[in-house]
């Protein structure tokens, strides 16, 4: 029968089904970090366990990292504290760590692709809600708490509820200065914030194909903000390229072998879905989110939508982000004045992403009243685009260039906003309070319409910045 990726990965893996309905499943590779990780290693010493699989287990230090300092012993006491636990949990595992030492550190969701650790056809699981962001490469990734990230430590398992699998074909060309976050932005925008709650999204239609796995990565880390439990792109030439050379991945003939291998992955044709939805590319603008969820979103060319406009639980729920957020229905949301510009994060802080940033700002200069960061990914990033000189261009626009880390996408660092100023944020939510200030406001946009709201100081559209380059 033909069957969908997700099934095939699911089908590989299952150790049994249990009474509750759930599904034992083996879990090939678990990324973990200095966050999620204490408690978990010491519920295992608790129990007298050890770490089952250490090799299949890997670090890295990322959301409690400084950016501006990383000097050891760290400032911020608490983060010394979990760097420390985590280092001392590693040593005693068997576990490698890939801290500022190795050159290799950053994001978790940014070092597994960029080492090749992240490999189609795998069970991929972190303790970390983005997790789905290594779907792109055709694994079945997911996020998981702390009670979780023992019982993968302890058996390399997972109990998880069946999946249903809704196909969501993008097709057609993107429009200019329009970018893989706008397309991931658009689709939660119109199925919502809970719309993929049950299910798998997969990626699919020639848009989709036409993307680099840079922003087939984009697309899949949000899905998790459309409700979705894993998201994934079938893979294919452009998976295997990107792969080929990698640290971790396959050498010589095993790589070819590999390649025939997460080929035969690919969801067959005649395939059945519990939903499909077909997206016009073209139709696509800049979207620039408004509100306090990222589903909260409007081109950057609309106006804001008013609570008398809908009804029900839509109406309180645009009335609570207007007032958060200080707006007026019927607004506009370009021209919005912003103090702080942020690029980074795990959905947009990959060398392309910096490279689309520098073309925007090149030549120009922050507006004197924002203050702006940019935060590679990872150390590999991070010294990838200094040899093209793009923290030069960075530096003389007046961003701020930082080492590698989550920064102030969730500011369990010293990088957060400041009372009721508003950001401009290539990251993936603007909950309240998520960078950090409890009033503190977040707009959510591509890098380039980050860093073309950095020069002008306020939120503009990119297609009329982009005539001037």
């Amino acid at each position: 029968m033909p069957a969908t990726l997700l099934k095939k990965v699911w089908d590989a893996h299952t150790v049994r089904k249990l009474p509750n309905g759930q599904t034992q499943l083996f879990i090939g590779l678990h990324l973990i970090h200095e966050v999620t990780t204490p408690q978990a290693f010491d519920m295992l010493r608790a129990r007298g366990w050890k770490v089952r699989f250490p090799d299949r287990t890997i670090a890295t230090v990322d959301h409690i990292v400084p950016t501006r300092d990383q000097r050891r012993p760290f400032l911020d006491v608490m983060a010394e504290d979990m760097f420390a636990a985590l280092e001392r949990n590693c040593r005693e595992a068997g576990v490698r760590l890939f801290d500022m030492s190795t050159g290799s550190q950053g994001i978790v969701h940014v070092i597994g692709p960029e080492l090749g650790l992240t490999q189609p056809g795998m069970t991929i699981a972190c303790g970390d809600s983005h997790t789905s962001t290594h779907g792109a490469f055709g694994a079945i990734a997911v996020g998981i708490g702390t009670s979780q990230v023992r019982d993968v430590l302890a058996s390399q398992c997972l109990a998880m509820d069946p999946l249903k699998v809704r196909r969501v074909r993008v097709s057609g060309r993107l429009g200019r200065g329009v970018y893989a976050k706008d397309v991931i932005l658009e689709i939660i925008r119109r199925l919502g914030v809970n719309g993929g709650v049950g299910f798998a999204y997969e990626y699919a239609g020639n848009t989709i194909e036409r993307m680099s796995m840079d922003e087939r990565m984009t697309i899949c880390n949000m899905s998790i903000e459309g409700g979705a439990r894993a998201g994934y792109v079938n893979p294919d030439r452009v998976t295997f390229d990107y792969l080929r050379g990698r640290r971790f991945a396959p050498e010589g003939d095993a790589f070819e072998a590999a390649c025939r291998w997460w080929s035969s992955l690919a969801s067959d044709a005649g395939a059945v879905y519990d939903d499909e939805v077909e997206i016009d590319a073209g139709a696509i603008r800049p979207t620039v989110t408004w509100g306090i969820n990222p589903g909260q979103s409007v081109y950057v060319d609309e106006s804001l939508p008013s609570p008398a406009d809908v009804e029900g639980s839509d109406r309180a729920a645009i009335g609570e982000a207007l007032d958060f957020m200080g707006f007026a229905a019927g607004s506009r949301i370009r021209g919005t004045r912003i103090d702080v510009a942020f690029v980074g994060s795990c959905t947009n802080a990959r060398l392309s992403d910096l490279r689309e940033a520098a073309r925007i700002v090149r030549g120009r200069h922050v507006a004197p009243h924002v203050r702006a960061l940019v935060v590679p990914g990872s150390q590999g990033v991070r010294l990838a685009a200094e040899r093209e000189g793009l923290d030069r261009v960075f530096i003389d626009a007046g961003f701020d260039w930082r080492g590698a880390g989550c920064s102030m996408c969730l500011a369990m660092n010293p990088d957060k906003l400041e009372g009721r100023e508003i950001c401009a944020s290539s990251s993936n939510r603007n909950f309240k309070g998520r960078q950090g200030s409890p009033t503190g406001r977040t707009l959510l946009m591509s890098p380039a319409m980050v860093a073309a709201a950095a020069v002008a100081g306020e939120v503009v559209d990119i297609r009329e910045l982009a005539d001037g380059d």
